[in-house]
């Protein structure tokens, strides 16, 4: 079922069509392992906050990635938009969930720039942030990121 665009709305009718499926808990499982790996690859040595996220693409893959910093801090590059790109890269149309790793007490949602590329592919994306406790965020990205700007906005 569609749900009309409302005033202000930064989803085009044609991202609507696409729906919000439901992402199972096993699938979720197989993503908190995936990030959870991804982080142990990631080159940290300025921050030492390894993350690892992973990707459920539309079409069932996942994607994994982890953060990558540079010395020029502005070029370094994190987890979720890793995985993001690696995925777009093989042709992934539409973000369905994405799990997020710290190696923390209490989960960190994903930064600013990574909630706006996740809007790009997956308004409506689960997102699930995880850590070193059992606490953990698992909320729809329009929760995380509201009247986000989009491509509907663009006209």
């Amino acid at each position: 079922m569609t749900k009309p665009k409302s005033p202000g709305s930064n989803q085009s009718p044609d991202r609507l069509k696409a729906g919000h499926r439901t992402v199972g808990e096993a699938r979720i499982a197989q993503l908190v392992a995936l990030a959870r790996k991804a982080s142990k690859e990631a080159y940290c040595p300025y921050s030492n906050f390894p993350v690892g996220a992973a990707v459920l693409a539309d079409s069932d893959k996942i994607y994994s990635g982890c953060n990558v910093e540079n010395a020029s801090f502005g070029l370094t590059i994190c987890a979720e938009r890793n995985a993001i790109f690696h995925a777009r890269c093989d042709g992934m149309k539409r973000i369905l969930a994405v799990v997020v790793y710290t190696p923390t007490d209490i989960p960190s949602a994903p930064c600013g720039a990574c909630r706006q590329v996740i809007n790009e592919f997956g308004e409506d994306a689960r997102i699930i942030c995880i850590c070193d406790s059992p606490a953990k965020i698992d909320l729809k990205l329009s929760e995380l990121l509201p009247n986000a700007f989009g491509p509907g906005n663009l006209g």
